[in-house]
């Protein structure tokens, strides 16, 4: 009977075998879409797991050899990912087994983790709350220039169109201006119950759905502090979609956008202001996107810290 580590060594293995007619470098070879889970603390020092999508890659830098050890990826991700506490230095220490793995065939190394984090919310007013999943993408790779990682995830908000605004206080001042006689004095009870009706308030501006997609690279020494992040642009932005919402909520929430009148621009702006003060990320990249309710298209800006050879340079 041959043991196991005999068995193994005859076992054809075509990948070693050299195609001289189809010679060349590649850029990135391994896998996309591995199972794994992952344990992930999302800054409130509690470790959650979820369900991950993971894509692992070393570059082939030899033109002779056919392909890498796609194996050896696939065990050392579930050996790191599926044990341990996700961190820059994990992730680090796992791509520096990738490329140990495949000294004689690599010399860059990536990879990429997706998921989605659960968290739960307040609502505005009430004693309730409830649950907000946030996507989270980590992109980190190692190579001759070192590591680099980069953290990402997204806020889903309202936006409330300022000139629609102004447009509608337009028409409420005419029909104010229509109901109410100049020469009369006017009737506080009146206005009052004026004010309270669909008469009178004879327009409302539109808001919309909208969506800010974050990428931040962390400061060295940083870990990921994804809920402080989240934190720091929903305050910003003064109006992130709820979760429970009973009227008193829904109020508040109608109270937020009318405060909070924003173009995409200044929805950009204030994001940006949030993050560059936030001295735990060395820079960043922000994609809104506001979901018209006007028009079939959206309205879109982008931001970035602005720092020498970041994001912003290369946009």
């Amino acid at each position: 009977m041959h043991s196991h580590e005999n068995t193994a060594r005859l076992l054809p293995d075509v990948a070693v075998q050299a195609q001289p007619h189809l010679a060349g470098a590649l850029d990135w070879v391994g896998m996309d879409g591995i199972e794994v889970p992952v344990r992930f603390d999302a800054g409130d020092g509690k470790v959650e797991r979820a369900s991950a999508q993971v894509g692992a890659f070393v570059n082939l830098t030899r033109p002779d050899k056919r392909g890498i050890h796609m194996s050896r990826l696939y065990l050392l991700v579930d050996q790191y990912l599926s044990a341990k506490v996700l961190d820059a230095a994990m992730i680090e220490a796992l791509l520096g087994t990738f490329l140990e793995s495949h000294k004689d065939l690599a010399d860059r190394a990536r990879i990429s983790i997706r998921f989605d984090h659960l968290i739960r919310r307040p609502a505005l007013r009430s004693a309730n709350s409830g649950w907000r999943t946030y996507p989270v993408s980590i992109e980190a790779g190692l190579g001759p220039n070192g590591f680099q990682l980069e953290l990402g995830t997204e806020v889903v908000y309202s936006s409330t169109c300022p000139a629609s605004a102004a447009l509608s206080r337009q028409l409420i001042q005419e029909q104010f201006a229509h109901d109410f006689d100049t020469s009369a004095p006017l009737d506080h009870a009146a206005v009052l119950a004026w004010l309270g009706s669909e008469q009178g308030i004879v327009a409302t501006p539109h808001a919309q759905r909208s969506v800010a997609r974050l990428l931040v690279r962390l400061a060295e020494g940083e870990g990921f502090n994804l809920i402080g992040t989240l934190d720091r642009v929903e305050q910003a932005l003064g109006t992130p979609v709820q979760t429970a919402v009973k009227r008193e909520d829904e109020q508040a929430f109608a109270l937020a956008n009318g405060g909070n009148l924003m173009f995409c621009e200044d929805a950009a702006r204030r994001i940006q202001k949030a993050l560059d003060a936030d001295p735990r990320i060395a820079d960043f990249h922000v994609r809104l996107e506001h979901q018209e309710s006007l028009h079939p298209h959206d309205a879109v800006a982008y931001a970035s810290k602005g720092v020498p050879g970041g994001y912003g340079s290369a946009a």
